[in-house]
């Protein structure tokens, strides 16, 4: 097994321990570094692990995950940097930093990966666009593949899609979310009440990914097969298309990529 350190484990580091353990781990060979007693305390009562400093931490970990905000990385890399195993892996969750940014921060020859995850993590659905840097040889990127296949799926993408993948799938939920909560707001002035317009929209959208999911046919022909000439489904539709919704998504993807750029910049 791989030692595994996680630096900063907020939501989306403690996902991934949780997937982790709950994927055959043991809990010996992982360890956490967080700020407060009481969340450390906590975490070592939910998950039997380590909880510790950041420098006692990453000097255990064969793969050192840093789950901290973009704004904090550098002060934790040049904490931990002296401190690192010559053979381990620093993968970051940040969005936006360039792994040419968490080499240049670290001791020469560090191999370093750029990992961007997504919220469904959280309940072992998520998709983790991955990233190798110039020192990390293929085992290693074999280790942060699976620990991220512990929450969901991996997808390995060259470092120049890195913001674009992370637009998609990173912001994604939250255009999803939108989209949860904009139907059903309209169930509601349709006149159906809150919890059974929430529960149609949810099941709708959860079906329609497994159907798209399980049967691999492109979302065009999907929806083709919903929508017959001259119906409802046609009717709403073309309100859908008459207010733009294509190019809003575009939108939102560029702006979300155009984001990522300018905190990795």
């Amino acid at each position: 097994m791989t030692n595994v350190a996680v630096v900063g484990a907020g939501a989306m580091g403690e996902a991934i321990v949780s997937g982790m353990l709950q994927n055959g781990w043991d809990p010996a060979d992982v360890v956490l570094a967080v700020r407060r007693e009481d969340h450390a305390a906590a975490l070592r009562e939910r998950y039997g692990v380590e909880v510790t400093d950041a420098v006692t931490a990453a000097a255990r970990g064969d793969v050192v995950l840093i789950g901290v905000k973009p704004y904090d990385v550098a002060g934790v890399l040049a904490e931990i940097g002296p401190h690192l195993r010559p053979s381990a892996l620093v993968a970051s969750l940040a969005v936006g930093l360039s792994t040419s940014v968490l080499e240049s921060a670290l001791p020469d020859g560090t191999a370093v990966a750029r990992v961007m995850p997504n919220t469904p993590a959280q309940v072992g659905a998520g998709v983790s666009v991955i990233s190798a840097g110039s020192h990390c040889d293929e085992e290693q990127a074999g280790r942060i593949e699976a620990i991220m296949g512990s929450v969901g799926t991996v997808v390995r993408v060259p470092e120049s899609l890195q913001d674009a993948a992370g637009a998609i799938s990173g912001s994604g939920p939250a255009y999803v979310f939108l989209v949860v909560e904009a139907l059903v707001e309209a169930g509601v002035h349709l006149g159906l009440p809150r919890t059974t317009s929430t529960e149609l929209v949810v099941q709708t959208l959860l079906g329609s990914a497994q159907l798209a999911a399980q049967t691999g046919d492109h979302p065009a022909v999907l929806r083709e097969r919903v929508t017959s000439p001259g119906g409802t489904t046609a009717a709403g539709l073309r309100a859908l298309e008459d207010r733009g919704v294509r190019a809003a998504f575009l939108a939102a993807a560029e702006a979300a990529r155009d984001r990522s750029r300018a905190i990795g910049g």
